[in-house]
């Protein structure tokens, strides 16, 4: 099968389909190499239609305490401000950009998702 730039659904579901009967295949071979380029172009086509928003700081923030099982004192460490968690948390108080560059480094939480409005 030919790799195109995908450009509608059916042919993005043709690709899917196809992606799953290959998946495994090795990648020093035909099909591995086929499997390894429909990877990008459906990536690609994902990207343009089905592109999903960052969480607000906030939602980011709690989400990954929870995946961490991380307590607010913890993350008061984090932030350097054990006193202004809740605040942060609630909404009363923004984030500063030392904060932000904690938060990212110490927490690999994207920027994007940390520099946002909210």
């Amino acid at each position: 099968m030919q790799v195109e730039v995908i450009k509608n659904k059916k042919q993005y579901e043709k690709a899917l389909q196809r992606f799953e009967e290959i998946f495994f295949a090795k990648s020093n071979t035909k099909e591995g190499s086929e499997a390894q380029l429909l990877a990008l172009v459906i990536k690609d086509y994902e990207e343009k239609h089905y592109k999903i928003e960052s969480p607000d700081p906030v939602e980011a923030i709690k989400y990954r305490m929870e995946e961490m099982n991380m307590s607010k004192k913890e993350l008061g460490e984090i932030l350097g401000y054990t006193s202004r968690v809740s605040e942060i948390l609630s909404r009363k108080r923004k984030l500063t950009l030392d904060m932000v560059r904690s938060l990212h480094q110490k927490l690999n939480i994207p920027l994007e998702a940390l520099v946002q409005p909210y």
